[in-house]
């Protein structure tokens, strides 16, 4: 079964589910949580508490737990797993970190035989292998045939803390060309938050900032608050596109297809920006981890789960 796994700094996604970058470890299982992963004498929770950005994910197991659960979440979607079927992952890495990071990230996931519960769900399996891909470019392989009629065209992942840049000639990956900034939703969240509260003496989560921006209807702020939001995003757009281009991401002169839940969110202040000329966008922030599930199945040349 091949289980593609996107490691995001704000949210985990595979090919079915999404779920928040947040884990808190217990000692004893906890009496009133739900979605419990057991493994090692440990019980994990989600937590309200993102992980804080850590370039390098392997420094401690909170992101093999993470793993653990998508894991866990996509065997419980499939149906049923024979106990020690062999699991192949699928992941990656952005294109900047990618030469570096590959074989520790591979060694980091590669336990061979493990077993875990998950919501009191007993369950075995054997990691036989590590797939690691450039991440933004795994997005766009559902795109395959449309890419070879661009010559050049800039992938753009927008994701909680960094912004992944790469660049495609004739449809394959410069991997001389690639670009990783720390300029992501999280950091207008946190700016935001700073901003409203000296303003309007209101203390926002990321959430209520990231609902103002949907137009959530549920929402509950008073419309100043929320105009002065949108304000704080559109320049934080911007200032994203002013960085692209100063870091020789032109996009007056090349187009352009946005990626991950960030350009989704910033979708309405891009697309119709007089800095870019053309730009698609792939709104399913799953995007990552399908493309991840595709190269794995090709390189096995069976199909994904």
């Amino acid at each position: 079964m091949i289980i593609a796994v996107d490691h995001g700094n704000s949210s985990i996604k595979t090919e079915h589910f999404t779920f928040p970058s947040a884990l808190e470890k217990h000692a004893n299982k906890p009496p009133m949580a739900a979605d419990i992963l057991e493994y090692g004498g440990s019980h994990w929770t989600m937590s309200g508490q993102r992980i804080p950005y850590m370039m390098d994910k392997t420094k401690d197991d909170r992101f093999f737990m993470l793993t653990l659960i998508a894991v866990a979440k996509e065997i419980t979607h499939c149906g049923y797993l024979p106990p020690g079927a062999d699991v192949d992952l699928a992941v990656g890495l952005p294109p900047e970190h990618f030469s570096l990071m590959r074989e520790p990230f591979t060694q980091y996931l590669k336990r061979g035989e493990l077993q875990f519960s998950f919501n009191d769900m007993p369950t075995s399996i054997n990691i036989k292998n590590v797939f690691v891909y450039p991440q933004a470019y795994a997005a766009v392989v559902p795109q395959g045939t449309r890419l070879k009629d661009e010559p050049r065209i800039f992938i753009i992942d927008i994701g909680g803390l960094t912004i992944d840049v790469l660049l495609l000639k004739n449809s394959k990956p410069d991997l001389h060309y690639c670009r990783s900034f720390e300029t992501g939703v999280i950091t207008m969240t946190n700016s935001i938050i700073g901003k409203i509260g000296a303003q309007h003496g209101i203390k926002l989560a990321e959430e209520q900032i990231v609902a103002a921006i949907k137009g959530d209807p549920r929402l509950v702020l008073q419309q100043h608050v929320i105009t002065d939001i949108l304000t704080y995003a559109r320049q934080h757009a911007d200032a994203i596109l002013d960085e692209l281009r100063e870091n020789m991401v032109e996009l007056k002169a090349n187009p352009a297809i946005f990626i991950g839940g960030g350009s989704i969110l910033f979708k309405p202040f891009i697309e119709n920006s007089p800095m870019i000329v053309k730009a698609d966008f792939i709104l399913d922030e799953k995007a990552n981890a399908i493309g991840y599930a595709m190269l794995a199945a090709h390189q096995l040349k069976r199909p994904s789960v």
